[in-house]
């Protein structure tokens, strides 16, 4: 505790005298949307690795034999599958497309705020236009 009592103390004089806080709060502060997307870019990235897992469980079935390929695809089949195999599906198609946005940037392009916005809304509406296509085609409906 040596040289922080004044310190402490100094702070909480201030901030028992303002009636609002020294930085924004949640609460007010709200993110822009580049900032939610960079977030949800390395949060779709540690989820893919986990559905790589799921992919490696249904290859290694397929070579395994007949009964355990049954068994891998009717957990796949089921509600609770197909509802993660969809959001995996989508998290893939985000992290592409906010992907090759980060590759524009690397080049040195799109930095102009107007740009990057544009670009964030591109990218999760290639996203819903992506997932929506493959479960499309892949449930037979466009075939």
């Amino acid at each position: 505790m040596l040289g922080f009592a004044p310190r402490a103390q100094f702070y909480t004089e201030i901030m028992s005298t303002q009636r609002h806080p020294l930085s924004p709060h949640l609460q007010i502060y709200r993110l822009p949307l580049t900032a939610i997307l960079s977030i949800l870019h390395r949060i779709t990235g540690a989820l893919l690795a986990l559905g790589v897992v799921a992919l490696v469980a249904w290859l290694t079935a397929v070579v395994s034999g007949d009964a355990a390929y049954q068994t891998v695809h009717g957990w796949f089949a089921s509600t609770l599958g197909r509802i993660m195999l969809i959001a995996w599906s989508a998290m893939l198609y985000f992290h592409l497309c906010n992907g090759v946005r980060h590759l524009f940037w690397d080049a040195g392009w799109g930095f102009e705020l107007r740009i990057v916005d544009l670009s964030a809304v591109a990218a999760l509406a290639a996203t819903v236009a992506l997932t929506a296509l493959t479960w499309w085609l892949f449930l037979g409906v466009g075939a």
